[in-house]
């Protein structure tokens, strides 16, 4: 016989809890290390996987982040000359070169980091079911 299904709320909290858990540790093990708020190594990453420039709006709903918090982000990262904000036809953020030479430097502690504290704690399946699962989210 199969375990029965947690409830929705203890699923719910278990998974905050994990989530938490491992954010934890990959910022302190990445982005701390390299000078990085989790927010910039969440653009940062995200911009790098677009090949460097994506429109705002794009990147907004790729994190789940609603304008006003992109936005301050974006700017806070422009000061710090990570990426450059340009408007014409709504507005694109790109990853300057400085931005391009941090997110290469951060990427093998932040891929050493997501392994030691998430995935090499799982199964390939269970790594496969949940890739599916959180992509329907």
């Amino acid at each position: 016989m199969g375990e029965a299904a947690p409830d929705p709320v203890d699923l719910w909290s278990v998974f905050k809890r994990a989530h938490e858990i491992v954010r934890t540790r990959v910022i302190a093990d990445a982005a701390e290390a390299a000078g990085l708020s989790e927010p910039d190594l969440t653009i940062l990453v995200n911009l790098s996987k677009a090949g460097g420039s994506l429109r705002q709006s794009e990147l907004a709903a790729s994190l789940g982040w609603d304008r006003t918090r992109i936005s301050h982000q974006v700017t806070r990262m422009g000061k710090r000359q990570l990426v450059t904000r340009e408007r014409a036809d709504g507005v694109t953020v790109t990853l300057t070169d400085t931005g391009r030479q941090v997110i290469t430097t951060v990427h093998p502690g932040l891929d050493a980091a997501v392994r030691r504290h998430f995935t090499d704690k799982l199964s390939a399946q269970e790594i496969a079911t949940l890739s599916s699962v959180f992509r329907r989210l």
